[in-house]
């Protein structure tokens, strides 16, 4: 259990992405990891996307960025590949299910040495023409809501450590 406190503490968002590519088998590993998630009333009505390409992923960071009015050069940090989690629409619980689900991600990423971060822009322009169409041609689900992005690659340099507030936790005995 320790292994495991001390790997989910270690973890830290990486913004800073190396060029280099990722091994299908990792990512195999990173996407398996996602299906174990919990979620509500175990009914898994979600839908995960892994993109490799790196073109792809710049012609989906363009096409948020259009819609979401970001400044040129916008690119998800330039990761080596990203996990899109979707939901069907009509799932009251499909945000929170994609989050446990992103959790596992960057929990399984880091436990192989990758680096992660989530980018959470695509729910909120997922029904813009120019970012549907690109989904659509990814293979997401036509219907489902775009919760969230893994961003993945290896660190280019150490993210900084980031101080955790103890203060938020409330005891009852």
């Amino acid at each position: 259990m320790d292994e495991m406190l001390e790997l989910i503490k270690s973890r830290r968002s990486v913004r800073s992405f190396a060029d280099k590519k990722i091994a299908k088998e990792d990512l195999e590993k990173i996407a398996e990891a996602a299906i174990f998630a919990p979620s509500a009333r175990n009914r898994q009505l979600w839908h995960f996307t892994v993109v490799s390409k790196k073109e792809k992923i710049s012609a989906l960071a363009s096409a948020v960025a259009k819609a979401m009015g970001a400044p040129s050069g916008y690119n998800f940090y330039d990761p080596a590949a990203i996990i899109i989690t979707s939901y069907s629409p009509d799932h009251v619980y499909g945000r929170d299910d994609c989050a446990c689900a992103l959790q596992n991600i960057f929990l399984a990423s880091h436990s192989l040495g990758i680096g992660s971060v989530w980018v959470n822009q695509l729910r909120d322009c997922c029904g813009d023409p120019e970012v549907r169409a690109l989904l659509d041609s990814f293979g997401v689900p036509h219907d489902y809501i775009a919760s969230g992005i893994a961003a993945l690659g290896y660190e280019a340099a150490p993210p900084r450590p980031a101080d955790k507030n103890y203060g938020v936790i409330n005891w009852v005995e």
